[in-house]
């Protein structure tokens, strides 16, 4: 690649970078429309690489045409971020499930032993500060990336990755949410139980199981996006918490709550 060709496009992912920190960090409110001119000043670049980031995030859903051109900063109810989580849940079924079925390389099967251990090491000395939230959500994001490379499917590690461009529903989203929670211990002991049955099945040849505990990993993530909007200090911790519309949970399959919010997006 020319060096002209290859600073383009750095500067386009520079930009792209630095909208996206603004819309997760909430400084670009959901409905927000954005101004090429104004982003140009306050990233410091030509319009060109901004142009090309908008295009991207448009792209990629967290931003939406605004009525008389251009984008808007989109919202999402939480039935979407449901689903993304459900999508995403189907998607890690089929990784390990493949997984499972083709066997693990001697590679694969190292560094998924190895981020368990470190997560129980980590789990084991959880104390309601952030350090080890935040080395809880560098494991567990490697632990997943690892079951999905597992997989050996080159296609559906870009549908993977695609949806992690939806900062909610990585596996990890909501991790950090959780240090406001009273539910945080057992909810993350519970979660590394499941890694620890996913990484079972999965060395067993175990495709069929190890695809149902994926999912049911997923619900977990689901479950704890409901305690979460009922905390807005929690929800203020997850990035990109503030695309999410309104407090309340959506009613989940057996629930009884009546306070269901409008599942239809604005």
């Amino acid at each position: 690649m020319r060096g002209g060709e290859s600073g383009s496009r750095s500067q386009a992912v520079a930009a792209e970078l630095g909208v996206r920190e603004l819309i997760l960090q909430g400084q670009l409110a959901p409905g927000t429309r954005l101004v090429e001119t104004e982003l140009v000043k306050q990233l410091g670049m030509s319009r060109t690489p901004v142009r090309a980031a908008l295009a991207r995030l448009a792209d990629e859903g967290l931003l939406v045409p605004a009525s008389g051109g251009g984008y808007a900063v989109a919202s999402f109810s939480a039935q979407d971020v449901h689903d993304a989580i459900e999508v995403r849940g189907t998607l890690e079924g089929m990784a390990v499930r493949l997984a499972a079925e083709n066997g693990l390389t001697r590679s694969s099967r190292r560094a998924l032993h190895e981020c368990v251990r470190d997560l129980d090491a980590v789990v084991d000395g959880l104390d309601g500060t952030d350090e080890p939230f935040q080395r809880y959500v560098e494991l567990n994001e490697r632990f997943h990336s690892a079951l999905v490379a597992a997989s050996d499917n080159r296609v559906l590690r870009t549908s993977m990755d695609r949806l992690a461009a939806l900062p909610f529903a990585s596996p990890s989203a909501f991790v950090r949410a959780q240090a406001y929670l009273p539910e945080t211990l057992q909810v993350i002991v519970q979660a590394q139980q499941q890694h620890h049955d996913i990484l079972e099945a999965v060395e067993d040849g175990q495709g069929s199981r190890a695809e149902m505990l994926a999912r049911e990993h997923a619900l977990l993530a689901s479950r704890n996006l409901d305690h979460v909007l009922r905390h807005r200090r929690a929800l203020r911790a997850v990035a990109g918490g503030a695309l999410i519309e309104g407090p309340r949970a959506v009613e989940r399959p057996g629930s009884t709550r009546s306070d269901v919010p409008d599942r239809r997006r604005a």
